[in-house]
C-alpha cells in the first residue's frame, strides 16, 4: 500500500513539475506572439485585373496571383477533399491535435538517423499561423508560438473563417496562391467545376507543389492524390463507387486559355504605370484592384495590322539583308531538324516561322521546319528581295532564287494560304419571246437556283514566303476626339524586342504636321482660308557668324507666286508658311502649341513652323484632337475607372456629375438627364473648323490625296509630315469621331530613303486602318459650329467663284471676312525675290514638308517695309472660350511690324 502512495505521489509531483515547467514556457514564448487579431479582417494579396472598355481581360498584376473566394462560395467536396489531406479531425480538434503529435512523434523516433524527412502534425490552423504569422522557418521555438497562437485562433475565429483564410492563402505551385487560382491554373476551371479527382489532386498538391507536379513527377502525383480520394472516402465525404472512379480517372492538366487575354502589350504598360503613379505599387500588386480602360480590342487589332504590314511593305521596299543564319550542315543529312530546332527564335518573328533552305532551284527554295515538315518558297515571293546598299538605297532586282538565299540558311518564312473554291453561280433560263416582232415574254416567278455545289473546305498552305524582322520601327495611336480616350495604341514592332514606346516616350520632329498650328494663329490674326501668301524664296538672317536661312520647297524650281493660304496646307509649301510667319510673328505661333500640349515651351525660332520641334505620336493626335472636336480641351486617358476589391469606385476619369441619370421616374416625354459640357474652350471653334475644312483639302487635292483620298472617300481631314533627309514621316488623320497618328521612323535617327515622305510611308498606315475601323459605318460629315458662312470659291486664287467654274470648293469664312476684289497679297519679306538666285542651297530642305534645323539664336527676317493689311497691325490674343471671335478693327495708321509686310 505504501509502495502505491509513493508511486502516486511521484507521479503527482512529475505532473506538478511538468505543469510548472509548461507554464513557464507558455509565459515566456506567449509574451511575444504577434497579434492573431488582425486574422478576423485579414485580406490576402489578389490579383489586380485590367479589362479593355468591352470587358476582355488586358492584363493581371500581382506578387501572387491570387483570386479570394469566400468559404460559402467553395463547393464542400472541395472542402473536404482538404480536410481529407491536411486536418481530418479538424472541425473536433481546439487548434491542436494531441493524439497526431503523439503518432508522429513515435514515427519520427522510430525512422530516426534512417534520412527521411520527419512527418508533421500541424492542423489548418497551426499552418495558418505559420503561414499568415510566423513564417516557415523550422524549429521547436515556432512549433511552441504555433501551438500557443492556434489554441487562441480557435477560441476568437470561427472554423469557417480559420478555413477561409487557409484555402485562400495556401500555394499551389506554378505561382498560383489559393483554391480558386490553383484550379485555373491546373485545369483551367472555376473552383466550383472541379471534379473529385480534380480536387483531391489539389488537395494533395499542397504538400509538396514542385514534387508533385505531374508534368514532372505523375506517379507520384497520382499516388499522392489517390491517398486523397482514400481519405475523403474514409470521412465519408464520397461513396466507395466514386472514390474507385475519381482513382481511375487520369491527372489530365488544361492550360489556362490564354486567348481569353487579348495582348495589348504597349497599352497595358502605359495603364500600369499610370496605377502605380496613382495608387502606388503595394496597391496595385496586391490589393485586387479592377481597371476598366479605354481600350477597344477591335481598333486595337487594326492598329496592329496596319502598323505591322506598313512596317513590312516599308522594309520590302528596301531589300534584303541576308538570312537569320547559316549552318554549316548537310540539309540531306540525319537530324538537320535538330539542329534547326536550336537556333534562337528572333524575338517578334510570330507568327512566321523559322525554315532551312535545303536546295536551291533557280525558280524556288526547298526548306524544312524543326518538326521535319517541308514546304516551298516560290520565285515570286523573293522578287522583293534586292541587295541593301547604303542610305536605304537598293541593288538590281534578283532574278533566280540563287541570288536570294543558299542551302544551309535559316530564314524566316510566312505561310501563304490557298484560296477557297469558288463556287459556281447560280443560271437561270430566261424566257424568251417566239415569232418574229414578238413582244418580250414576262418574267416569270424566279426558279430556285441549284448552283452546283462545292464541298466546303478549310484553306491549306499553298507555299510559303521569304520574311524578315523590320529594322525601322513606328508608332500608331487612335482616340476620341471628344473625351481623349485612347482607343488603341502601338508603340513599335513587337513588345517582346523593345519595350519602349514610341507613342509615348519617342520625342521626334514633326516636320509639315506643325503647319495647321502656326496657321491656327493666322485665321486668329486678320487671315482667311483665301488669304494671298506670296511663294517665292525667301532669305533670313540666324545671328552673327551664321549663314543665311533659305528655306524652299519640296519641289523646288521656280516658285508660282502668290496662292491662297490653304494651298500652303493642302501642298506642304514652306516658303508660303515662313512668310506667313514672318508677318504675324513667331511669338503670335508659340501660344497655340503650348496650350494645344504640343510642346511645354516653344523655341521662338521659325524653323519651328516647319516642324523642327520633337513631340510624341500621342500629344500631336491629341493636338490635332482639339482642332477637330471644335477647339475644346481634352486630355487623353487610358482609364476609365477603377474599383477596389469590394467594388468601391476609387477612381473615374469622367469625373462630371450628372444627378439624375440614376433615376428611373422620369417620363419618356420629359426632360432626359445630360451631362454638362465642361471642358474648356482653348480655340475659336470657328478658326478650328476653318482648320479642319482646309485639312479636308490635304486629303481631297493635297499630299494625301494619292495615299488615302482615293481610297477613302468619306469626310477625312489629315496633314503629312517629314522631316530633314527622310528621318522621320508623319500622317495625321481624323473623322468627326476619331483621330489617328501614325509615326514611322528609326530608333537611331537616319534616313529613311530618297522619296521616304509621310504620304508615301505614314499615310498607307492611316488608310488600312481606317479602311477597317469604318467599313460598315454611314459617313458623318464634321460639324460646322454658329457662325461660320460657307462660299463658293475658286481653289486655285481664292477669289470668289463665278457660275460654271471646274475649280470651286466651298471655303469656311468668320462672318465678315469673305473675299474681296481688293484682298492684297501677304509677302512676310519685303525683300527683292529676284535678288535671290537659285533656293536650291545645300542646306535647304529635301522634301515637301521638311524643316531646316538650325541651333542659335531665334531667327529673324531681313528689314522690310510696306502697308499693312486691315486687321493685321492690332493683332489680338487667341480666343478664349468665346464665341467666333470678331476681326480687330483697321488700325490708324500703317505700323511698322519688324517681323513681315505685303505687297
Amino acid at each position: 500500500m505504501r509502495y502505491v502512495q509513493s508511486l502516486l505521489f511521484t507521479l503527482f509531483l512529475l505532473l506538478a513539475l511538468g505543469a510548472g515547467a509548461g507554464f513557464v514556457v507558455y509565459q515566456h514564448y506567449a509574451a511575444d506572439l504577434p497579434d492573431f487579431q488582425q486574422l478576423a479582417d485579414y485580406q490576402p494579396p489578389i490579383t489586380t485585373r485590367v479589362h479593355a472598355g468591352d470587358g476582355r481581360l488586358l492584363a493581371e498584376y500581382a506578387t501572387e496571383r491570387r483570386v479570394f473566394v469566400p468559404i460559402s462560395a467553395i463547393p464542400p467536396r472541395v472542402v473536404q477533399a482538404m480536410l481529407a489531406a491536411e486536418d481530418r479531425e479538424f472541425f473536433s480538434h481546439g487548434g491542436v491535435n494531441p493524439a497526431a503529435m503523439v503518432r508522429a512523434a513515435i514515427q519520427n523516433l522510430m525512422h530516426a538517423g534512417q534520412g527521411r524527412r520527419q512527418i508533421g502534425a500541424s492542423t489548418i490552423t497551426q499552418q495558418v499561423a505559420k503561414n499568415m504569422l510566423l513564417g516557415d522557418q523550422y524549429s521547436y521555438v515556432r512549433k511552441i508560438k504555433e501551438a500557443i497562437l492556434a489554441v487562441r485562433m480557435e477560441q476568437a475565429l470561427s472554423k469557417e473563417r480559420i478555413l477561409e483564410l487557409y484555402m485562400n492563402e495556401i500555394n499551389f505551385g506554378r505561382g498560383a496562391y489559393g483554391i480558386a487560382t490553383g484550379a485555373l491554373v491546373y485545369f483551367n476551371k472555376s473552383v466550383d467545376e472541379l471534379t473529385v479527382s480534380e480536387a483531391a489532386f489539389l488537395a494533395g498538391a499542397v504538400k509538396g507543389p514542385t514534387n508533385y507536379d505531374p508534368a514532372r513527377h505523375y506517379d507520384a502525383a497520382k499516388a499522392r492524390r489517390d491517398y486523397v480520394i482514400d481519405g475523403m472516402w474514409k470521412i465519408g465525404a464520397i461513396t466507395e463507387a466514386e472514390a474507385k472512379a475519381a482513382e481511375a480517372e487520369p491527372i489530365v492538366l488544361r492550360k489556362r486559355d490564354e486567348t481569353q487575354v487579348f495582348s495589348a502589350p504597349y497599352f497595358t504598360e502605359e495603364v500600369r504605370r499610370e496605377l502605380i503613379q496613382r495608387f502606388g505599387e503595394d496597391k496595385v500588386y496586391k490589393s485586387g484592384l479592377s481597371v476598366r480602360t479605354s481600350l477597344d480590342p477591335i481598333l486595337q487589332t487594326y492598329a496592329d495590322k496596319a502598323l505591322r504590314d506598313g512596317l513590312v511593305t516599308y522594309d520590302r521596299r528596301h531589300g534584303w539583308r541576308g538570312p537569320v543564319t547559316h549552318l554549316d550542315i548537310n540539309p540531306d543529312a540525319k537530324g538537320w531538324n535538330q539542329a534547326l530546332a536550336a537556333v534562337p527564335v528572333p524575338g517578334g518573328s510570330v507568327p512566321w516561322k523559322l525554315a532551312l533552305v535545303r536546295e536551291v532551284k533557280p525558280d524556288a527554295a526547298e526548306i524544312g521546319f524543326a518538326d521535319g515538315s517541308t514546304g516551298t518558297i516560290p520565285m515570286k515571293e523573293m522578287e522583293w528581295a534586292r541587295p541593301t546598299l547604303e542610305d536605304q538605297r537598293v541593288g538590281v532586282t534578283p532574278k533566280t532564287a540563287e541570288q536570294v538565299v543558299k542551302r544551309g540558311d535559316v530564314v524566316l518564312v510566312e505561310a501563304v494560304m490557298s484560296e477557297p473554291p469558288v463556287p459556281a453561280k447560280p443560271t437561270t433560263a430566261k424566257p424568251v419571246a417566239k415569232g418574229k416582232g414578238a413582244k418580250p415574254v414576262a418574267e416569270p416567278s424566279p426558279p430556285v437556283a441549284t448552283p452546283t455545289a462545292v464541298p466546303a473546305s478549310p484553306p491549306t498552305i499553298a507555299h510559303w514566303a521569304l520574311r524578315q524582322i523590320p529594322n525601322v520601327s513606328g508608332a500608331m495611336v487612335a482616340l476620341d476626339p471628344h473625351t481623349g480616350r485612347v482607343l488603341a495604341m502601338d508603340g513599335g514592332w513587337s513588345y517582346e524586342t523593345s519595350q519602349f514606346n514610341r507613342a509615348t516616350q519617342a520625342y521626334r520632329q514633326i516636320g509639315s504636321t506643325f503647319k495647321p498650328f502656326a496657321y491656327l494663329a493666322a485665321l486668329d490674326n486678320g487671315m482667311t482660308p483665301s488669304t494671298l501668301i506670296l511663294d517665292d524664296p525667301i532669305e533670313m538672317e540666324q545671328g552673327p557668324g551664321l549663314p543665311l536661312w533659305r528655306p524652299h520647297n519640296f519641289e523646288g524650281g521656280e516658285a508660282p507666286g502668290p496662292q491662297p493660304l490653304r494651298v500652303a496646307i493642302e501642298k506642304s509649301l514652306n516658303l508660303m508658311t515662313v512668310r506667313m510667319a514672318t508677318t504675324i510673328g513667331i511669338d503670335k505661333i508659340a501660344p497655340y502649341v503650348e496650350r494645344l500640349g504640343l510642346m511645354d515651351k516653344m523655341p521662338l525660332l521659325y524653323s519651328q513652323v516647319l516642324g523642327a520641334g520633337q513631340t510624341t505620336p500621342l500629344k500631336l493626335a491629341t493636338a490635332y484632337a482639339m482642332i477637330d472636336n471644335g477647339g475644346k480641351r481634352i486630355t487623353p486617358s487610358l482609364i476609365d475607372r477603377v474599383e477596389d476589391r469590394e467594388g468601391k469606385l476609387v477612381f473615374k476619369h469622367d469625373t462630371r456629375e450628372c444627378p439624375r441619370c440614376g433615376d428611373y421616374d422620369w417620363a419618356p416625354d420629359g426632360e432626359v438627364p445630360t451631362l454638362p459640357d465642361e471642358r474648356e474652350q482653348v480655340l475659336d471653334p470657328a478658326t478650328a473648323y476653318q482648320m479642319v475644312n482646309i485639312m479636308q483639302g490635304v486629303i481631297q487635292r493635297g499630299t494625301a490625296a494619292n495615299s488615302v483620298g482615293s481610297y477613302l472617300k468619306m469626310p477625312l481631314a489629315g496633314k503629312t509630315g517629314t522631316t530633314n533627309d527622310m528621318f522621320d514621316t508623319w500622317f495625321v488623320g481624323y473623322t468627326p469621331d476619331l483621330v489617328v497618328a501614325v509615326y514611322v521612323g528609326f530608333d537611331t535617327p537616319r534616313t529613311l530613303g530618297r522619296l521616304e515622305q509621310g504620304a508615301r510611308t505614314a499615310a498607307p498606315l492611316f488608310t488600312e486602318f481606317m479602311t477597317d475601323a469604318l467599313k460598315d459605318k454611314p459617313p458623318v460629315d464634321f460639324r460646322i459650329p454658329p457662325g461660320v458662312r460657307l462660299v463658293r470659291v475658286n481653289a486655285a486664287t481664292g477669289k470668289l467663284a463665278e457660275g460654271g467654274e471646274r475649280n470651286m470648293i466651298w471655303e469656311a469664312f468668320k462672318p465678315g471676312t469673305e473675299p474681296t476684289p481688293n484682298d492684297q497679297v501677304v509677302d512676310g519679306s519685303g525683300i527683292d525675290v529676284g535678288s535671290i538666285g537659285d533656293a536650291q542651297q545645300s542646306n535647304a530642305p529635301a522634301d515637301e514638308d521638311q524643316a531646316v534645323l538650325q541651333a542659335g539664336q531665334p531667327q529673324q527676317p531681313t528689314a522690310i517695309t510696306g502697308a499693312v493689311p486691315p486687321g493685321m497691325g492690332a493683332v489680338p490674343p487667341p480666343p478664349g472660350p468665346t464665341s467666333a471671335s470678331p476681326l480687330p478693327p483697321p488700325p490708324t495708321t500703317a505700323p511698322s511690324t519688324g517681323t513681315g509686310g505685303l505687297y
